[in-house]
């Protein structure tokens, strides 16, 4: 992006949101790997050690970029246009859910860690969300990125970067 007044280079609220989606992807492929994993050869240390990162770096850092996208880039974009944004909030809910299964199946996988039964439910659960995930990930990165940069002019974006900070 450009320089500010104050001469420091402001980023690119797009292309940071993105390549925090492909942070996410990473740990959304070490979630699915691990998960597959126990599914297949039973629980293991490393294996749900792996799991238990991804979930850790969904919970702290996908929380975040979500709150960005709502109250940086949503609210600006919404002068333009709506129904991408309430679709997109609404899947932030349903992914913030989908979370929680994961966690609590992550849980009762901890607590019973030779029923093969709930290593199973866990690997399940676990790709439901993964799924959800990369699709949200693709309509943002394909669809309402897009429409982001088609729409907003570099003052508009400047004011998505202040209110990302």
């Amino acid at each position: 992006m450009t320089d500010s007044p104050r001469g420091r280079a402001r980023v690119d609220p797009i292309a940071q949101f993105m390549q925090e989606h492909e942070k996410l992807l990473v740990q959304l492929s070490m979630l699915n790997r691990a998960t597959r994993e126990m599914a297949d050869k039973g629980f293991t240390a490393a294996a749900f050690k792996r799991v238990l990162e991804a979930l850790e770096y969904i919970e702290d850092e996908v929380v975040v970029h979500n709150k960005r996208e709502e109250e940086a880039l949503f609210p600006v974009l919404e002068r333009y246009v709506e129904g991408p944004t309430s679709v997109m909030r609404a899947e932030h809910k349903s992914l913030q859910k989908d979370y929680l299964k994961v966690r609590r199946a992550a849980a009762a996988v901890s607590r019973h860690r030779a029923d093969r039964r709930r290593t199973g439910l866990l690997r399940e659960i676990s790709q439901s969300m993964v799924h959800s995930f990369v699709n949200h990930i693709y309509k943002e990165n394909h669809i309402l990125f897009p429409l982001v940069q088609k729409f907003l002019t570099k003052d508009a974006l400047r004011e998505v970067a202040r209110r990302m900070v």
